[in-house]
């Protein structure tokens, strides 16, 4: 397994697609690992150098004790960015990776070509994220997975998806989620983003009701100069529930 250690802690990361072809990191949502990118690594490896990584206390990757912040993420990103290779790339994020590819683009703009966020926001509500935060350090990963569940697929999402999501979320490290879970909570985007000088697509779920269009998906739109619009039929996991679209939608943007 391709581990990279920063201060002791092992990150889980994984290259695929061409080898001399434009750089694409794909990074997942809080409570998923890599492989919510599996559906649309067909048709993205055909055109791209792709690398993908657990973020902390996610899949293979290492938990850590107490809060992580966007920065400590993105730094993680950039970390494993140099370990594959990748001087420059685009990158594709879910939710807290759009989060995090947000919180990169403006701290290393040099190192970024285009930036797609799917199904993100830079405006959560910290509230319910801290309590979610203490709930899941308090009574596990059970106590909070109907919720999340509820948020991440629609109900005509395949139930096979469904359950091995579900099984996902009950097998995290809390300590893992918790973490990821207060870099949301604590995130200072809002202000920020209009300094986001590389090209942004912002790709909305219609099904979405965590991070839809109305208030989220709008702020982006509105903050980011020039930022592009697609929405897809797809709740807050677009890429379980709209893979051939999405792949479709990130390479047009990408290649254009």
């Amino acid at each position: 397994m391709p581990f990279l250690q920063i201060d002791g802690v092992r990150l889980y990361w994984k290259r695929d697609g061409l080898d001399h072809a434009p750089g694409l990191v794909l990074l997942n949502s809080i409570g998923t690992d890599m492989d919510l990118w599996e559906p649309v690594l067909g048709n993205l490896s055909k055109s791209f150098a792709i690398l993908r990584l657990d973020a902390r206390g996610h899949g293979a990757s290492d938990a850590v004790p107490g809060d992580l912040t966007l920065a400590r993420l993105a730094q993680d990103v950039l970390a494993v960015a140099n370990a594959g290779g990748l001087a420059r790339f685009s990158l594709a994020g879910v939710s807290l990776g759009g989060m995090i590819g947000m919180e990169l683009a403006l701290r290393t703009p040099d190192r970024l070509d285009k930036l797609a966020l799917v199904c993100t926001s830079a405006t959560m509500d910290c509230n319910a994220w801290a309590d979610r935060v203490a709930t899941v350090r308090s009574r596990g990963m059970a106590a909070i997975v109907d919720l999340a569940m509820g948020r991440f697929l629609s109900n005509d999402a395949d139930r096979s998806i469904k359950e091995t999501v579900r099984r996902q979320l009950l097998s995290m490290d809390p300590q893992g989620y918790a973490a990821c879970g207060a870099a949301i909570r604590d995130m200072d985007l809002a202000g920020r983003i209009a300094a986001i000088a590389a090209p942004t697509l912002v790709v909305t779920g219609h099904l979405d009701t965590s991070t839809p269009l109305s208030g989220h998906g709008e702020y982006l739109l509105s903050h980011i100069p020039g930022a592009r619009h697609v929405a897809l039929e797809a709740a807050h996991l677009a890429p379980l529930e709209a893979a051939e679209a999405l792949a479709r939608t990130l390479t047009t943007f990408l290649k254009s």
